[in-house]
């Protein structure tokens, strides 16, 4: 079976902070009045796993079309799962907790977890919204922890003015959360595990408030982090890490982009259209919201039908 651009059914999950616009930016099939806080592009994780829609292997999920294919899609003889990248899409209408993911130290020494690397890219923002991006200069353990017990958690945490277009990296270890109005590309290691620190003091109807992890966070959360490696770029090389590197793209209408054979690459169109073609007589179209794997033995060329934006992650 020869190689070709692999498209995904999208994993919806509903959220309280969630809302609809997925629909209105990017018009994905939400459930019907849901708020659907992320969409799932890319995942291979034990309770998710990406199903593939198009080609000889629909109807597959994206780790039994690597058992099926092995070095032709991830570019290694020794590839082991899961796939080294979880692509998210994100409509936060409301903040997100306070929340922190361990790195590979704090899971190897607390016997659970998995590290997780992540990035966020502004698509879209209301005005005056704004992340939450680490912790202030000096901000010690014991200080934290006395603001998780006052409930002045938001007052240690550096809050960051956001631009459509800036892309905000956030190794393990980094306290953070996405604050309300924000639609957010989201390229990260394979871990969904999180702890949840502080929650804004937000109570549900009969007052109680979300449950919070915060013996885990507090293990986790690097305190005397290095903040020049909370780097935000927005051209060119966005990430260059040793997880995962992102680089941002920008086609006008009609231009050619040749798609070579080598590193896995995932294309995630963020505005525009166009068209992978590859063989003699196949073709792919995407368009703005869309996620496609390019496999590492894969070539084509995508002509782009009107001026589009993207964002292509290696690993």
């Amino acid at each position: 079976m020869k190689t070709y651009p692999l498209k995904f059914k999208p994993i919806f999950k509903e959220r309280i902070w969630g809302g609809r616009k997925l629909k209105e930016a990017f018009g994905k099939e939400l459930p019907e009045g849901a708020k659907i806080g992320e969409s799932w592009e890319l995942a291979d994780l034990p309770e998710d796993k990406s199903v593939i829609v198009n080609g000889e292997l629909a109807g597959k999920t994206l780790a039994e079309a690597i058992e099926m294919m092995g070095e032709a899609i991830v570019g290694s003889s020794s590839y082991e799962p899961p796939f080294p990248l979880l692509i998210k899409l994100l409509d936060a209408q409301d903040k997100l907790s306070v929340q922190v993911h361990p790195d590979a130290q704090t899971c190897k020494r607390r016997g659970k977890g998995d590290p997780k690397t992540e990035c966020w890219y502004i698509i879209d923002k209301e005005p005056g919204a704004v992340i939450y991006k680490g912790l202030k200069e000096g901000v010690t353990k014991e200080q934290f922890a006395e603001a998780i017990e006052d409930g002045t958690v938001a007052e240690l945490l550096v809050e960051v003015p956001v631009e459509v277009g800036e892309c905000h990296f956030l190794p393990a270890g980094t306290a953070h959360a996405i604050g309300a109005g924000l639609l957010i590309a989201e390229i990260q290691t394979p871990s969904d595990t999180t702890y949840r620190v502080f929650d804004w003091n937000r109570v549900d109807d009969s007052g109680k408030g979300r449950e919070l992890h915060v013996e885990d966070a507090m293990e986790s959360i690097t305190f005397d982090q290095d903040k020049s490696a909370l780097t935000v770029n927005n051209v060119g090389r966005l990430v260059d890490s040793e997880s995962f590197k992102v680089d941002k793209g920008h086609q006008a209408k009609g231009c050619e982009m040749i798609l070579q054979s080598g590193p896995l690459k995932v294309l995630m169109m963020l505005s525009g259209t166009g068209e992978i073609r590859f063989g003699e007589d196949s073709q792919l179209p995407v368009e703005a919201g869309d996620t496609v794997l390019l496999p590492a033995a894969f070539e084509g060329v995508m002509i782009f039908g009107e001026e589009s934006e993207y964002l292509v992650a290696t690993v």
